[in-house]
């Protein structure tokens, strides 16, 4: 197919609303570029002249999704700019209750968003006739985490025991344990998760580009950590505007970002690519079994990564539980006093490193505030997979090409809606 045109309105199960188009003349593209139409929320705005003891109940609402790792984030700006540092208890909770979001949100995605494409139907409910026992799969260990998140956060979507310096109530022995046998209770339906994602085949497809995460020398990162790139080494997140350079473009009311190359990936296969290594054992097995390597430059499989940090998440959740019993769970209570400062925070959401920073006053109020989000991160990268991507396709079928596409844009799981923040204009009049 030497001509091709699409206009994708709107990519369908993804978080928000996105179009794809796509202008191919005489086999070369002439056009290409995926719009973001959702208008700027203006978090940062909101931010300004509140309370730092207020601003992480506001930003746990960019997104009902990942209402917790922004609640932390948030959370760890405000504690950089104060100067305090939680407890080891406070941090095993927060680890735990980042666990539980992100087995529900990977969960979500590959199950319910992404496995649809692999059996041709629209949704969900088209596997439902033939895989009916999958759906459910999905939908008990989705609840499994939901629960988890609501033991340790007081609910999921926007958890209200999280607080600066410590929790306003921690979780009972009685039930933590409890929660523990839930976990080991449910593995063989983890098991079945990747048994059936063995059967599912992902388009063979790669370009090398740069990946980007926060990495530990103690652990696979996920709470916390400095900045790491594929291609040039680390970046202290107090920094993180010298490694993360946003820029706009005309078709997408969300920014765009670059580092060292002109795009770069966040997400579970970045993760994967820069600390496969430090994956629970099972994890690192179950990476093999699905056919995940390092280094690995194909997108779609990023999917396969969510499967396998799923993995991981549970069974350092049981970890995690272990010692919480072990050492003893206390009500815990953080003396802080406000002061002029300035905090990052940064932690790995599922989609991606997610950075927050915050200035506060000696009245503690917000003087400023800066939130870059994963999916406005992934924009650029996945427009140049897509670039490199359909001159390949274009022996294909139609229908075909186009599904290429939307499970290329579906494989970075994009939350679309939480990357249109806000955009500084500068009138001329002024």
């Amino acid at each position: 197919m030497h001509d091709f045109h699409v206009g994708i309105e709107h990519i369908t199960r993804v978080e928000g609303h996105g179009n794809i188009v796509i202008d191919v003349k005489d086999g070369k593209i002439k056009e290409l570029r995926m719009e973001i139409v959702e208008s700027p929320r203006f978090f940062e705005a909101m931010a300004l002249g509140r309370s730092y003891r207020e601003v992480a109940h506001i930003t746990s609402r960019i997104c009902g999704i990942c209402a917790v790792t922004h609640t932390t984030t948030s959370i760890k700006a405000i504690e950089s700019a104060l100067g305090f540092a939680p407890s080891e208890q406070t941090i095993r909770l927060r680890k735990l209750l980042l666990n539980a979001e992100f087995i529900q949100s990977h969960i979500l995605h590959v199950y319910f968003l992404t496995a649809p494409d692999f059996f041709r139907v629209g949704s969900v409910f088209g596997m439902v006739k033939d895989n009916k026992e999958t759906v459910l799969r999905g939908m008990r260990l989705k609840s499994l985490a939901n629960d988890l998140c609501a033991l340790v956060g007081g609910r999921h979507i926007h958890p209200i025991t999280l607080k600066i310096g410590c929790f306003s109530k921690s979780p009972r022995p009685d039930d933590l344990a409890a929660f523990r046998e839930r976990i080991i209770n449910a593995r063989p339906e983890i098991q079945e998760t990747v048994e059936f994602f063995k059967t599912l085949k992902n388009p063979e497809f790669e370009r090398e580009t740069e990946y980007i995460s926060l990495t530990n020398p103690d652990e696979y990162a996920l709470y916390d950590g400095v900045i790491k790139s594929s291609d040039d080494g680390n970046t202290s997140p107090d920094d993180y505007i010298d490694r993360v350079k946003e820029f706009m473009v005309t078709h997408s009311t969300a920014k765009h970002a670059k580092s060292g190359k002109d795009s770069y990936m966040v997400g579970a296969l970045a993760r994967f690519n820069n600390n496969h290594e430090q994956l629970h054992p099972r994890a690192r097995e179950v990476a093999d079994e699905l056919g995940l390597k390092h280094p690995c430059y194909n997108p779609y499989m990023n999917n396969v990564a969510q499967v396998v940090e799923t993995i991981h998440c549970f069974e350092d959740s049981i970890n995690l539980i272990d010692e919480l019993l072990s050492n003893g769970v206390e009500e815990e209570k953080a003396e802080l006093t406000p002061k002029t400062g300035r905090g990052v925070g940064a932690t790995e959401a599922p989609r991606g490193t997610l950075y927050h920073e915050h200035k506060i006053d000696d009245d503690g109020k917000i003087t400023y505030a800066n939130y870059i989000i994963p999916t406005g991160q992934n924009l650029a990268n996945i427009e140049n997979d897509l670039r490199s991507l359909v001159p390949g396709i274009l022996h294909k079928e139609r229908d075909d090409i186009i599904m290429d596409i939307e499970m290329l844009v579906r494989a970075y799981d994009p939350c679309i809606s939480c990357a249109t923040h806000l955009m500084k204009v500068k009138f001329v009049n002024e």
